[in-house]
């Protein structure tokens, strides 16, 4: 049985997931490559490499979030909370975390407690953040 038949199952993940790039057999190994949409696609074709229990064998694998993909919000996502870092902006945590830059707003009204301007958030303050509509 060749590699690619031993790691079916996490080659046709990878496809499923729609993960740009290859699963090459060569010099007894299988090379694994490429990129996803999300980290937690990238853990669903690692688990996928892991059913097979010699996978540290035959498995060289680079397998990275697309950096230019968006982030994937679930629906209902935000809540909790989030600590400034330096170079943050409302609108930067809002499409981070709701999805939506032009979500600002709704992370400055659940904090007027301690923001009185929109544009005047510091490194170290802890928002709260609302969940997404």
């Amino acid at each position: 049985m060749n590699l690619r038949d031993k790691y079916n199952h996490a080659i046709q993940t990878a496809k499923e997931l729609h993960m740009e790039g290859s699963a090459q057999e060569r010099d007894g190994k299988l090379y694994f490559s490429g990129v996803t949409k999300s980290q937690d696609e990238v853990n669903k074709i690692w688990d996928a490499i892991k059913t097979i229990p010699d996978w540290r064998n035959d498995i060289v694998g680079d397998i990275k979030v697309d950096p230019n993909a968006p982030k994937q919000v679930a629906a209902g996502a935000g809540g909790g909370t989030y600590t400034v870092k330096a170079g943050d902006t409302l609108s930067k945590i809002a499409k981070e975390h709701l999805g939506n830059a032009n979500s600002y707003m709704k992370i400055f009204e659940a904090n007027k407690d301690q923001l009185t301007d929109p544009d005047k958030i510091k490194p170290g303050q802890v928002l709260k953040i609302p969940t997404a509509a």
